[in-house]
């Protein structure tokens, strides 16, 4: 799974010209999931099948300390200020560009295992939101062609997977 994670005053989905989605202060995440992902991962000395790895990225992402405090510093959670998350499907971050000028795709899962994979990651999320962890999640559409607009904040732009 790899996932961007952008600190964002505002960000939104456009459908086809039309507004779909929006959110204010909190996470953009574009999220992939890759075929590696179906057989688990270990982290933190765990051995995680796929929900696991779900539960572990939701948990990392709501802890991570990436918003100021009262001192200036990246130290407050998305989960402290009761920010709001827009979850973007994004297959182009498996992207493989070591061969050649075209990219290369074989490393993302397949097209209804991964918004399978998407769609749980954003129920994990609208839990967290429904036990008052998160002021609400926004998401693109599976497999749209979506324009996404963003007023990043700092810029604090992070990677994880």
């Amino acid at each position: 799974m790899k996932f961007v994670i952008q600190r964002v005053k505002e960000a939104g989905v456009s459908i086809d010209g039309s507004a779909y989605s929006s959110i204010n202060k909190g996470f953009l995440i574009l999220f992939c999931a890759e075929k590696e992902d179906e057989k688990g991962g270990e982290f933190s000395g765990k051995r995680l099948d796929l929900d696991g790895l779900l539960d572990y990225f939701v948990n990392k992402i709501l802890k991570l300390r990436i918003f100021e405090d009262e001192n200036g510093k990246m130290n407050r959670s998305i989960s402290d200020i009761n920010g709001e998350i827009l979850v973007v499907s994004q297959f182009t971050l498996a992207a493989n560009c070591k061969k050649g000028t075209r990219p290369s795709f074989d490393s993302a899962m397949e097209p209804e295992a991964a918004k399978k994979t998407y769609e749980s990651f954003v129920l994990k999320l609208n839990n967290a939101a429904l036990a008052g962890e998160i002021k609400s999640v926004q998401t693109g559409v599976f497999a749209a062609n979506m324009q996404v607009f963003l007023i990043n904040d700092g810029p604090v732009t992070i990677l994880l997977s």
